[in-house]
């Protein structure tokens, strides 16, 4: 037998240079390397007041069931998320988390020859898609960390068959307005698909702009990602959907993996869709907790990127990477984005107020001693 290494040989081209999607330290990780009781994880943007109880009763309920394969359709997901946005069901694609959705855009439209174009600090699973496809990715650089779209749309060429944008983006957290973005994506060929990534979409506070999903019917290349992992506190079932023309949706079927949401998944994101309560209490306390960190910051100096998400990105104007491990010391996970060519930022998670103030303490201390 071969050794493991001569494998990279075979795999295809765009697998052999891609450099995994590296997750936030799990807080048992933490607690097996330091021997830590307390640890505070403000990583990963995960709702810090857990699932609705009305999605653990749902879950609870699918288990006597577990031994049969799900709904491979989702019917019922569905049709509860095109009642809410209305929307007909066959516009709707649902995903392993929202994640999957972006791969399965760049298995039906990227290839060899071909590019997706997106910005400077933008989310790093879309060149880890677009190069898993074999494609190539044309990065825009970013103005104040946000998205330039009139760079992106420069970019935009007859190879082009992708444009990824995040909004809010992950990690800066920037928004972009809607008059701009819908002017954006009805500017580009029809040959280009436009995933707009809102899985931060409950975290914004808009009053008076539409919502993406008005543009459908006049944007048949749109495709509007979210996720029931952020607002709705169901990161580890993985429910993510989005909402496109039905003839995009059924591309995306097409290469989308039997029963790729389970059972108890499929439940748990219906009963969360009908907890308004706990959306707004969730919705509330990141409100809170965005102005504790930010009180937090401006007490120590510090500047930080306005977010309009559940996480906020604050420069330390010194390398962020030793502080982040004197974080881990004193058992808080943050996240350093020196991946996102942001080596001075670190970014926060919004907690509960308990947390977020266990965090605010430990980082008082890590730049004293740093």
């Amino acid at each position: 037998m071969s050794t493991p290494s001569s494998l990279y040989q075979f795999a295809v081209a765009g697998v052999q240079q891609l450099v995994p999607y590296v997750p936030g330290k799990p807080i048992e990780e933490l607690q097996r390397e330091l021997g830590l009781e307390r640890v505070v994880k403000l990583a990963s943007n995960e709702n810090p007041l857990g699932p609705s109880k009305k999605a653990l009763a749902a879950m609870q309920k699918t288990m006597p069931e577990l031994a049969l394969y799900p709904d491979g359709s989702g019917f019922s997901l569905k049709n509860a998320l095109a009642k809410k946005f209305s929307v007909d069901p066959a516009q709707i694609t649902l995903g392993n988390g929202s994640n999957e959705i972006l791969e399965l855009v760049s298995r039906a439209f990227l290839a060899p020859g071909l590019n997706a174009v997106f910005s400077q600090h933008a989310f790093a699973v879309y060149p880890i898609v677009t190069q898993a496809a074999g494609a190539a990715s044309i990065i825009a650089p970013a103005v104040h960390y946000s998205h330039d779209l009139q760079a992106i749309r420069e970019r935009v060429n007859a190879q082009t068959r992708v444009v990824f944008i995040a909004n809010p983006n992950n990690p800066t957290g920037t928004l972009l307005s809607q008059s701009h973005l819908e002017d954006f994506i009805k500017s580009l060929p029809s040959s280009c698909v436009c995933v707009l990534d809102e899985a931060y979409y409950e975290f914004v506070h808009r009053k008076v702009e539409q919502d993406a999903v008005e543009w459908l019917a006049q944007c048949p290349n749109l495709v509007v990602t979210r996720t029931f992992s952020k607002a709705y506190g169901l990161a580890g079932l993985r429910v993510g959907y989005c909402f496109s023309s039905p003839e995009m949706a059924d591309i995306l079927n097409r290469v989308r993996q039997p029963f790729n949401n389970n059972s108890m998944a499929l439940a748990a994101a219906e009963a969360a869709l009908d907890d308004g309560e706990h959306l707004q209490n969730t919705v509330k306390n990141n409100t809170l907790g965005m102005k504790q960190l930010v009180e937090g910051f401006k007490n120590l100096g510090l500047s930080w990127i306005t977010s309009a998400g559940n996480f906020v990105s604050v420069d330390l104007s010194e390398p962020a990477y030793p502080v982040y491990e004197a974080l881990l010391r004193k058992g808080v996970i943050v996240r350093p984005v020196a991946n996102y060519e942001m080596p001075n930022h670190l970014r926060i998670s919004i907690g509960t107020p308990e947390e977020n103030n266990l965090f605010l303490q430990a980082l008082t201390e890590c730049l004293s001693n740093v």
